[in-house]
């Protein structure tokens, strides 16, 4: 259960769907209620089958590109820092590749919820790097089991936010959702840093 909710909390940190609120709310504005929701309910179902994939494949690409654990939970540190400072400093969307002439391709979309929505706004290479690293790290059954109700549970999560996303607005406005994202941000830093050291405090062991 603590594995659970350890990951759980990092996978929500992480993937921030507080911060795809906005958003989200952007690139629908012009939907339905009903279409709202099949959008949110898509983007939940997408983001929770590559954040599948990636916890259950990803470690074959290590494999295949010859990457050391220790190599991926540096480099997916330093992604889930970067991700934290710019939510921090309220640069998400830039960094999450929302530039304005991205928003503006995404409005003429049909369907946003693969992409930009569900990749990479939710399951972007911080999330897809800590979901490989926990593979390689818990590997017995029932541990791969708890992870796996994390990833089923943030993905309903996501469902309820997005599905709720104009009363959040309406509740939080953008600078409450903003001092939100502010806090998020502290926090995801401090998850990626601990990656790092974690990497190097277990590097440094094997090597002396």
């Amino acid at each position: 259960m603590n594995l659970f909710l350890l990951a759980l909390g990092a996978l929500f940190s992480v993937i921030n769907p507080l911060g795809t609120v906005p958003i989200f709310v952007g690139l629908t504005e012009k939907n339905s209620s009903k279409e709202k929701a099949r959008i949110s309910l898509k983007t939940a179902i997408d983001a929770c089958v590559i954040l599948l994939i990636s916890f259950f494949l990803g470690r074959f690409i290590l494999e295949f590109f010859g990457i050391s654990i220790y190599s991926l939970k540096i480099a997916g540190g330093l992604i889930i820092a970067s991700s934290g400072f710019a939510l921090l400093t309220g640069n998400f969307n830039k960094h999450k590749g929302m530039q304005e002439h991205v928003k503006e391709d995404a409005l003429n979309r049909q369907d946003v919820s693969l992409t930009p929505l569900a990749i990479p706004m939710l399951a972007g290479p911080g999330t897809i790097s800590l979901l490989i690293t926990y593979n390689q790290e818990y590997t017995l059954l029932k541990e791969k089991m708890f992870l796996v109700l994390a990833i089923l549970t943030v993905s309903v999560i996501v469902y309820v936010i997005l599905r709720s996303s104009a009363v959040i607005v309406k509740a939080l406005g953008a600078s409450g959702i903003n001092a939100l994202s502010r806090i998020i941000g502290f926090i995801v830093i401090a998850i990626g840093i601990e990656y790092i050291l974690s990497a190097l405090t277990a590097l440094a062991t094997k090597l002396l």
